[in-house]
């Protein structure tokens, strides 16, 4: 068999309810390593969200954050690193919409660090971090940042898609995450996840017919669609459903990714 680039989704797709990768799927993807394919994350979360994934799963292949805006092999120097960002200018405009967009908070991003519109708001769990300080307040953004992570209600998000795509829609993309929270990463325009597997794809001499993706999401269609062989998620959307070459017999919760590739690779 070829060698295979497997791109994983983390949220819904390669992580169970809980966030956490089951003993099992960590097993089954260093099986897939050992028989020489490449597992490769694409995620919407910051490298420093999944950081703790990459490493549990001892991966050392480039690996996609923030939807595709940072393509990277951490802690090392890479030719093919690619970062995008989004203007400084329209965090804020975002921000002062708060209200409007039901949003419970608003951060700006970049690789190493984030920007919140209220210390109040500060969720460990979504900055990976335990502490706060008034530098990661949104005045303190100096930059373009990356992008723009916000939290909002599962009933509000297709409001915020449409009304933050319609009213910057030459300059961004709105994404979720995926998983059990409404959370929103707003991009630039045409950073999108197949894009930025494609490069990794290029940087490994592995051909699109060879990229195998799992995805759960609208954030992951596009990866789909460009795979040789997409796969959606037995609790993905529909519209990831209807671009999939298949759909998983299993939810996230029941280790439904590994289950198909290992069946799909015939380990």
């Amino acid at each position: 068999m070829s060698k295979k680039l497997i791109a994983l989704d983390l949220d819904g797709t390669t992580l169970n309810n809980d966030s956490t990768i089951s003993p099992k799927t960590a097993q089954i993807l260093q099986k897939v390593r050992a028989n020489g394919h490449v597992v490769s994350i694409a995620t919407g979360r910051p490298y420093r969200m999944s950081a703790h994934y990459y490493q549990q799963l001892h991966l050392d292949s480039p690996i996609v954050n923030f939807n595709g805006a940072l393509i990277h092999k951490p802690q090392q120097k890479w030719a093919y690193e690619k970062e995008y960002s989004i203007q400084r200018e329209i965090a804020f405009e975002i921000l002062a919409q708060k209200e409007k967009l039901h949003l419970d908070f608003v951060a700006a991003e970049n690789r190493e660090t984030f920007f919140i519109d209220n210390l109040q708001n500060f969720q460990k769990d979504f900055f990976a971090t335990d502490t706060v300080t008034d530098a990661n307040l949104f005045s303190q953004l100096k930059t373009n940042p990356t992008s723009v992570m916000l939290k909002t209600k599962n009933e509000f998000s297709n409001f915020v898609v449409k009304t933050l795509t319609n009213q910057f829609s030459d300059e961004i993309e709105v994404r979720t995450w995926g998983g059990p929270n409404a959370i929103l990463e707003v991009v630039p325009k045409g950073v999108q996840k197949a894009m930025a597997v494609s490069v990794v794809a290029e940087s490994m001499q592995i051909k699109q017919k060879d990229v195998i993706a799992f995805g759960d999401e609208h954030n992951d269609v596009e990866l789909l669609d460009y795979a040789g062989w997409g796969v959606a998620m037995k609790n993905g959307t529909e519209q990831v459903k209807k671009v999939a070459n298949d759909i998983t017999d299993k939810t996230n919760d029941e280790d439904g990714m590994v289950d198909y590739l290992e069946e799909l690779l015939a380990m």
